[in-house]
């Protein structure tokens, strides 16, 4: 019997900190990091990753969405197979394939045969209610480093500028990692799209098309389509209220801003969020 260490990347600040936590603490585990790729992830996520790969100085496995019958299946064939009905909070078919599946794929071959596996979650002090990933299977155990170090955001961003790799570049205009289009996206997130990725957000809108044409009952942000949204008019009343929003929430703020190497100050929009439509992001995704 063996045992393996693995330790799933987001792209997100909170496991590329326990990425780094993990190689400068326990050096002597040999962890496979390992990237579940649903092939519509932010550029700035994959350029992320590649610096990361740097920093580890150890390959990160890029999974993707597995095959069957001898073919990947990507995002768009999923689609096509839930007859074009986007995924939505209510129904998570894109975590549950492109990310939660091809894990699985990946670690059931060493359990059967008889293999144990540790998994490491970037669960926070700070967080320490939320709930690590699948962990059902005998011979899969998940630990979680940072509630047992006492690690909390502060910690976690520490952590990244200490490295010299800082936050991803996202978070100057995105709160979390995930796909180009998440549906736990905030409305201003869909305008910051549009401004920084036009052609995602153009892609983001053909999608939805399709899947309205198809009668599907959900589109990106609830009850509002990308086309309604991207009006001149309703732009400007997403980023009036999302000021006024950001207001609120820095008068009830302690003064500690999170800064990059270059003192620029990042918002702390993981508290806005709470207020906000985006909450509730899928853990595995984000993380």
């Amino acid at each position: 019997m063996k045992t393996h260490h693995v330790l799933g990347l987001s792209g997100g600040k909170d496991s590329a900190a326990l990425a780094i936590f993990m190689s400068q603490n326990f050096p002597e585990l040999e962890i496979e990091y390992f990237f579940t790729d649903t092939g519509k992830e932010l550029p700035e996520v994959y350029d992320f990753l590649s610096r990361l790969e740097g920093v580890l100085c150890k390959p990160i496995n890029r999974l993707g969405a597995g095959a069957i019958d001898g073919r990947e299946r990507d995002f768009d064939w999923w689609l096509r197979r839930y007859g074009y009905f986007l995924p939505s909070a209510q129904t998570r078919w894109c975590t549950r394939k492109l990310k939660l599946e091809p894990f699985k794929n990946w670690v059931n071959p060493l359990l059967k045969a008889g293999d144990s596996v540790i998994q490491y979650v970037a669960i926070r002090r700070d967080e320490d209610h939320r709930q690590g990933l699948w962990n059902t299977e005998k011979g899969l155990t998940t630990k979680m480093p940072f509630i047992e170090a006492g690690v909390d955001k502060e910690g976690v961003i520490e952590l990244l500028n200490s490295s010299g790799i800082g936050l991803p570049k996202y978070y100057e205009w995105r709160s979390r990692s995930g796909c180009t289009f998440c549906f736990f996206q905030q409305k201003i997130e869909w305008v910051r799209l549009k401004e920084t990725h036009p052609d995602r957000f153009e892609e983001a809108k053909r999608y939805e098309k399709t899947a309205l044409e198809h009668e599907s009952p959900f589109t990106w942000t609830h009850g509002e389509p990308l086309e309604m949204l991207e009006r001149p008019e309703r732009v400007q009343q997403i980023k009036t209220d999302f000021e006024s929003r950001k207001s609120r929430v820095k008068s009830r703020q302690v003064s500690n801003p999170l800064r990059s190497l270059d003192g620029k100050e990042y918002e702390d929009v993981d508290e806005i969020l709470m207020l906000d439509e985006g909450a509730g992001a899928c853990l595995v995704c984000h993380k």
